[in-house]
């Protein structure tokens, strides 16, 4: 199985999933953490040029990251996710979560800031999910 966090740094855990630039992905065997992997992620900085007419498309009343062109964005930013369980973060949008749970892909909203913690805290069931943060 393997598990996602996003990230800016590889080393702490990204309050917003669309600003984020990697994943720090952990590849788990038998309950325990085989490996680690940083990726690359598109975010908000990759699509840059249309950046005023994205932050006017995320201001719903249906919560954030809706609409024909976030659908090809949240594609383009969990193409390096796909063969992952679950992604954990410290939040996202709600067009951002429903595509991921369109894709199989399970969502864990933390408050931690430790990637290895978070992802432990996932494994034995004791991982709070904060979806009441979801913008």
């Amino acid at each position: 199985m393997k598990i996602a966090v996003f990230t800016e740094d590889g080393k702490t855990i990204s309050q917003h999933f669309g600003r984020a630039r990697y994943y720090l992905v952990f590849t788990i065997e038998a309950g325990v953490v085989q490996s680690q992997e940083l990726r690359e992620k598109a975010g908000h900085a990759s699509f840059s040029a249309s950046r005023d007419e994205n932050h006017a498309r995320h201001s719903t009343s249906s919560g954030h990251g809706f609409g024909s062109q976030a659908t090809s964005r949240h594609m383009q930013m969990i193409a390096n996710l796909r063969d992952c369980h679950a992604v954990i973060g410290g939040g996202m949008g709600q067009g951002a979560y429903q595509y991921l749970q369109e894709n199989q892909i399970a969502v864990c909203i933390t408050d931690l800031s430790d990637p290895t913690q978070a992802v432990l805290s996932y494994l034995d069931g004791s991982l709070a999910n904060h979806l009441d943060w979801l913008h």
